[in-house]
């Protein structure tokens, strides 16, 4: 939606690129009176940030929406998504081995070849079947080699750059490692959606009437009318039958309704609408459950259903509910040259107490295209008047557009690869290899760590990276999936597009100004001056959360409004956290330390939203936004115990 520093598209080792100037890198030993070369920065440094910024908000943002937009459940996004940042959470075990085997231009040129064919692979492995295992392969490619790259490219910038031009281009590598974030998470999804608005089937309309005086129909229409294209038509169409539908107001029993549902849920299933068991990655063990399942895991999750699970709607005394109508589409002919056509259905506009119970994603294949996919809606019990609603279901093709697009990407680093394998000078003090044995690398290498652990207040220090982001490592996870998801199950139904501008756009144009806001108050008055008012900056705007999903608010304005409030808040308290890290890591070791510090915070991120998914999908958005409110409470408490010298990063 985390070097631009937002977690959501922030890349963790390298966040301290912004505040270059706190940060002494004595000990990677720069060359004192700049490199050797004729190659004038302004050539290489805006575009080698930019390459470094983009794999890495594809990995941590664009995935998520991708895989979103593809039908995969927010518990198997949130958890495979999040394991995406173990690359980063161990990138101090291996950066000893890019310092000291080959040259840091050799890793860098090398590593932008695997990027651009990493991301080849998940283009190619979007439209076939079993995409989402494939993917997620080329994806743990991407994450490693993008992690590596970084290591490569922030060692070439103090090596291939004089002190003087380190300090000049700091500004200049930040703004273009955010315009890498802009693009990635901004111009690519609006570009993934406007493809998805051009290709594949024309959207259908159909209109939802709730109708007073009407009898119900005892068959419940549980067979759908005979669907077919126009004479004559030749292309592929999806077909609605029926083009408008009118619901009785009168109440149901409930047993009736949920015979009726089922039926259609079953149907659904049955026909072969939904992704299979075979395509589904396993969130739990396969094997025999274990004593922890048994005894801890199933009895949190019927606690969560019990007491926070979404409300049901309410019945009256006799056990009456509100009535149903049912909805069918299937396409007019099979469908050429895709193997699968993926459909969004949802409410557009209208009355929120006509709702959607099943059918706001499916998936029309080879095999089922001539097969009626079933729709339910259902009346809230309360409505007595006519009402009406909009619905429209969309079937651009979706795995075709996020095709096109990840080949985009991949192209653009093979033109990367190209022009710096050209334009990358050849510092002198890039040299390959080092003089030093193996042991005594392993040596030092194993004495930074233990400097690190031995650190006073080290507890303190390791909690405050772990829990100063646990609200937000949740929500970062399932942000972009309630703007996409249907009104009906709690979401705000963006398209593609809207959402590419809401979160890719005007997030990250206010988290950039409250980043900026917050770095110059803190060289102004120090850290520890700032430091709750950025606490309270990055949590409490997470508040405007609880407030679109209980509001569900159909002006889009509002959505920019809330989000760009949300962002700009955790640009501002961000920094606080950034320069925290540096303050640790003051002492021998500066720039390994701080890579530890950051590697303890994409832990930090990485665990909490592995089961931020699966809490969701029990509890529904609202109950999971007031959770995330709850989950801000540790950060309070840890900040409150560390302890942080007065005068640090005050300007001297």
């Amino acid at each position: 939606m985390p070097g631009w520093y937002r977690s959501r598209i922030r890349k963790p080792l390298n966040l301290h690129r912004i505040y270059g100037n706190f940060v002494n890198h004595s000990d990677r030993n720069p060359p004192q009176d700049g490199p050797e070369t004729s190659i004038h920065p302004w050539r290489w440094v805006p575009t080698l940030y930019f390459a470094e910024g983009l794999p890495y908000v594809l990995v941590m943002t664009v995935s998520v929406i991708m895989y979103k937009r593809l039908g995969i459940s927010n518990t198997e996004i949130a958890l495979y998504t999040s394991w995406l940042y173990l690359p980063w959470v161990i990138k101090p075990l291996w950066s000893p081995l890019v310092d000291n085997l080959k040259t840091k231009r050799f890793w860098i040129i090398l590593m932008q070849v695997i990027i651009g064919a990493a991301l080849g692979g998940v283009a190619l492995t979007i439209p076939a079947a079993g995409f989402f295992k494939y993917s997620l392969a080329f994806f743990w490619l991407l994450a490693f080699s993008s992690a590596t790259h970084d290591i490569a490219i922030d060692g070439f910038y103090m090596l291939g750059l004089s002190k003087h031009q380190q300090t000049l281009f700091v500004g200049v590598r930040s703004t273009f490692y955010r315009f890498a974030m802009i693009s990635g998470q901004g111009l690519l999804i609006i570009l993934a959606g406007y493809l998805e608005s051009i290709t594949g089937l024309p959207t259908v309309t159909t209109h939802v009437v709730a109708t007073p005086g009407i009898e119900i129909r005892e068959d419940a229409n549980l067979e759908p009318e005979f669907m077919q294209a126009t004479p004559g038509e030749h292309q592929v169409m999806l077909l609605a039958s029926p083009s408008t539908l009118n619901i009785a107001t009168a109440l149901l029993s409930r047993d009736k309704a949920d015979s009726i549902i089922n039926y259609a849920k079953e149907s659904n299933r049955k026909n072969g609408f939904y992704r299979s068991a075979a395509e589904q990655l396993p969130v739990k063990s396969t094997k025999e459950s274990s004593w922890w399942d048994r005894l801890v895991v199933s009895n949190l999750e019927n606690v969560l259903k019990k007491y926070f699970g979404p409300e049901e709607t309410s019945e009256s005394q006799e056990n009456l509910v509100g009535n149903v109508g049912l909805l069918y589409f299937r396409l007019s002919k099979r469908p050429e040259n895709v193997d699968r056509v993926v459909v969004n259905f949802g409410r557009e506009s209208g009355d929120s107490s006509l709702k959607l119970l099943e059918g706001d994603h499916f998936v029309f294949t080879q095999d089922n295209w001539n097969k009626p996919f079933t729709a339910v809606i259902q009346l809230d019990p309360k409505l007595t008047t006519q009402s009406e609603a909009i619905f429209r279901a969309r079937a651009g093709n979706i795995p075709l557009s996020w095709s096109f697009t990840f080949l985009g990407v991949a192209g653009l680093f093979l033109l990367f690869f190209l022009y710096h394998k050209r334009t990358l000078p050849y510092p002198a003090s890039d040299a390959a290899g080092s003089s030093a044995s193996g042991k005594s690398i392993l040596a030092e290498f194993l004495n930074t760590f233990v400097l690190f652990f031995k650190k006073k207040n080290i507890g303190l220090i390791l909690a405050f990276l772990m829990l100063y982001r646990f609200a937000e490592a949740q929500l970062v996870k399932l942000a972009g999936p309630f703007l996409l998801d249907a009104r009906e199950i709690g979401g705000l139904a963006l398209t593609t597009g809207e959402f590419g501008f809401v979160y890719g756009t005007v997030g990250i144009i206010f988290l950039t100004l409250g980043g900026l806001l917050g770095g110059f108050l803190a060289a102004r008055n120090g850290l520890k001056y700032w430091l709750w008012w950025m606490l309270l900056a990055i949590n409490l705007p997470d508040a405007v959360y609880v407030y679109l999903s209980y509001t569900q608010p159909d002006n889009y304005w509002i959505i920019n409004l809330m989000v760009a409030l949300e962002q700009f808040g955790y640009g501002f308290g961000f920094t606080a956290f950034m320069l925290y890290m540096i303050y640790v890591s003051e002492g021998e070791h500066k720039t390994a330390h701080f890579a530890i510090c950051t590697g303890f915070m994409a832990l930090g991120m990485m665990i909490p939203g592995m089961f931020s998914g699966w809490l969701q999908e029990i509890i529904g958005y609202p109950h999971f936004f007031f959770w995330i409110m709850i989950s801000t409470i540790p950060a309070f408490i840890v900040t409150r115990l560390i302890p942080v010298d007065p005068e640090f990063g005050k300007k001297n």
